[in-house]
């Protein structure tokens, strides 16, 4: 972990989130909508993305992380671990570069 500044270290948590074409087409399916782990493990499978589950939990976590999508719900099947279900929880990520916000030095 550096000493950094916040800001430095909000923008390294979205670059870490964001660095992977997989987390962008996860983004771009969950949508405006909600997606279930299972769907979008299905969407990637459809598409030649050679995931495994766990695979897809840790894209899913990193993610989260950042602050760009969320657990919306958790949904019960058949007696196993309720799946969940995954949202935008971000539409738009603005980085201020300026370290007091635009004030006049």
């Amino acid at each position: 972990m550096c000493n950094c500044s916040p800001r430095l270290q909000e923008l390294r948590t979205y670059i870490r989130a964001l660095h992977c074409p997989t987390r962008w087409t996860i983004i771009d399916f969950i949508g405006d909508g909600s997606r279930s782990t299972k769907e979008i493990y299905g969407f990637l499978a459809e598409r030649g993305v050679g995931l495994t589950p766990s695979g897809l939990y840790y894209h899913l976590s990193e993610l989260n992380r950042a602050g760009i999508i969320e657990v919306s719900e958790y949904r019960e099947k058949g007696g196993g671990a309720p799946e969940k279900v995954w949202k935008l929880k971000t539409r738009k990520i603005v980085i201020d570069l300026l370290e007091n916000g635009g004030a006049d030095l």
